[in-house]
């Protein structure tokens, strides 16, 4: 992953870009966690690295389902699974919730490939407390649009933690995680023994 995104051809491209732009920089703040660390809950939220990247995984997967018009699970319910993905159980791992995240990944972009027309209406659910009353229907654009802005302050909070767990920043996690050389302007993260 560049630091920015490459220019893009179009606006599909760019959206798909920017997005897959904030799903790495929230899997660099996971980059290097052992399980202990990555459900660490290190400051006065109870985010955790691992919860955060399970929530927007979740998040994500949940939006591409309204865009496929799939019903969204009974209130109650949401409500339940909602809490629970800020939070890694002891049967989960950061290597299962990567992997998850990269399947959701896939999908999204099988899926929008798959949309001739971004401005395809995506009915807003209703009798769902945080979704607007007076909405009839969002686009697929509209969506891809909040996935970014969603996976952005996501992202930025996982910064915020993973910095309060053992100190990495985002810049030297991700030449870490690129393997980028070490030099005068950056020095690669490197676990402390």
């Amino acid at each position: 992953m560049a630091a920015n995104v490459p220019p893009v051809p179009d606006e599909r491209a760019g959206l798909l870009g920017f997005l897959t732009q904030q799903r790495n920089a929230l899997k660099t703040a996971a980059f290097g966690l052992t399980e202990d660390q990555a459900r660490a809950v290190p400051s006065a939220s109870a985010l955790s690295v691992g919860g955060l990247v399970k929530h927007v995984a979740a998040t994500e997967d949940g939006w591409i389902d309204l865009v496929l018009r799939i019903p969204p699970k009974p209130i109650e319910e949401s409500m339940a699974s909602y809490q629970d993905n800020y939070r890694l159980s002891r049967s989960e791992t950061l290597a299962g919730i990567l992997a998850e995240y990269d399947r959701v990944a896939t999908r999204t972009e099988e899926v929008i490939a798959g949309i001739e027309d971004l401005g395809q209406a995506v009915p807003v659910p209703k009798g769902v407390p945080w979704y607007p009353d007076d909405v009839q229907a969002w686009s697929v654009r509209w969506v891809l649009l909040h996935l970014i802005e969603e996976t952005a302050r996501h992202a930025g909070h996982a910064d915020i933690v993973r910095e309060s767990v053992d100190g990495a920043t985002a810049i030297p996690l991700q030449a870490a995680a690129e393997d980028w050389p070490e030099s005068d302007w950056v020095k690669p993260w490197k676990p402390t023994p």
